[in-house]
């Protein structure tokens, strides 16, 4: 007893001792247990909620898709436009002037003017040599004296001749032959007369002369050039210094505009726009170009040069008509076309003839009633029957 004794209080304290050693460990797993467990339970709820946000979105999406993307539509109704037709063509003197030699020539002498000159009417532009027909009107001149000199012999002779006939010393015959005399020598006065003015006025035409007032748009001479009947024009004059552009249309726009009408001309080269009006449209259609031209009178101005380039913008009056903006009106190899929504909101393509571009945008002369939904923009990026979700716009807000 006394050995067993101490044996079993020696396996008592052993076993207290093994149990407050474990205890804790215990205790700990329990612990992670209960984290393992709360970490799963969010993890799914978290892939639950991911799963729902997901099946949502794939439902909007599909329900976008069905109804299509959004699309800004106008129904542009009808609207008075001030009708422009749009031309190019080249600049000119309204009224161009050729200068060349009215005598009959010889050599320059001196050139008065240089291009870009104003002249007045009977202005000398250049003087040709003449010294043999200075001589000419010498010769001639004195011929004249000649002739004067003689006449009034003939006329002494005569007057003496009637005084003697009152006494009988002069028979009626001598009379008639000195008044035929007379006569003669009067007569020789005119011709040589006539003559000297003839040369004179020869000699006038070496010079050579601005016809008109205007500007000197070219000059083709030079001193000592030799110059005569065919050398062509020698000097060219825009009369009063007027141009006017010559502008290009079809048979189509020709037919839109008459004379008077007013026109913006912009040369090439310069933003700067000039105001002119139509004097003449051409009565007749080049058969092979199929188009005729209209003639703008413009005053002068330094930038209007003769044979230069202009775009002219020419009103063709008022007229209804539908206007459009610009991005709704697309075009390609088959023509001008826009899209328009149709009632089942699909988007349809529809063909249309435009007309004038104004500040308001593109005129539509055929192809649209005013009524149709019409894609303002991004038309470019539809498809024939490819739904759409139109959003209606009022046409100021455009």
């Amino acid at each position: 007893m006394n050995y067993d004794t101490p044996v079993q209080a020696e396996d008592g304290a052993y076993s207290s001792e093994a149990y407050s050693s474990h205890e804790p460990t215990k205790g700990r797993g329990k612990l992670w247990l209960v984290v393992a467990v709360l970490v799963v339970l969010l993890l799914i709820i978290g892939a639950a909620y991911m799963f729902v946000t997901r099946g949502n979105a794939a439902a909007g999406d599909a329900e976008t898709e069905a109804q299509g993307a959004a699309i800004t539509v106008i129904s542009p109704g009808k609207t008075t436009v001030e009708g422009e037709i749009v031309a190019s063509g080249t600049l000119a003197a309204r009224r161009e002037l050729p200068v060349g030699v009215a005598g009959e020539g010889g050599r320059v002498v001196r050139v008065f003017v240089d291009a870009g000159s104003w002249v007045k009417q009977g202005q000398v532009l250049a003087s040709i040599d003449r010294s043999v027909q200075n001589q000419q009107a010498a010769s001639a001149a004195a011929s004249v004296r000649v002739a004067e000199s003689e006449a009034r012999l003939a006329q002494a002779n005569l007057d003496r001749a009637l005084k003697l006939v009152e006494r009988g010393f002069i028979s009626k015959a001598d009379i008639d032959r000195l008044t035929a005399t007379r006569d003669t020598a009067v007569a020789r006065v005119s011709v040589a007369k006539a003559q000297a003015n003839e040369l004179t006025a020869r000699n006038a035409r070496l010079n050579i002369v601005a016809p008109a007032s205007g500007l000197v748009l070219e000059r083709n001479l030079e001193p000592g050039q030799i110059v005569g009947g065919g050398s062509g024009a020698l000097f060219r004059i825009a009369q009063g210094g007027e141009m006017e552009m010559m502008a290009l249309l079809s048979e189509t726009d020709l037919a839109k505009i008459s004379t008077g009408v007013e026109a913006k001309i912009v040369p090439s080269g310069t933003d700067k726009s000039f105001t002119g009006q139509v004097w003449q449209v051409s009565p007749t259609i080049d058969p092979q170009t199929r188009q005729g031209t209209a003639r703008i009178a413009l005053s002068y101005a330094p930038e209007l040069r003769p044979g230069g380039f202009a775009n002219a913008t020419i009103s063709s009056g008022t007229a209804v008509a539908i206007v459009l903006p610009e991005s709704a009106v697309l075009s390609d190899s088959e023509g001008a076309y826009v899209y328009i929504v149709d009632k089942e909101n699909k988007a349809q393509r529809r063909a249309v003839q435009t007309g004038a571009i104004t500040s308001e945008g593109v005129s539509i002369t055929g192809g649209l009633d005013g009524t149709e939904a019409v894609v303002v923009r991004a038309g470019g990026f539809l498809n024939p029957g490819e739904t759409v979700r139109p959003q209606r716009a009022d046409k100021a807000g455009k």
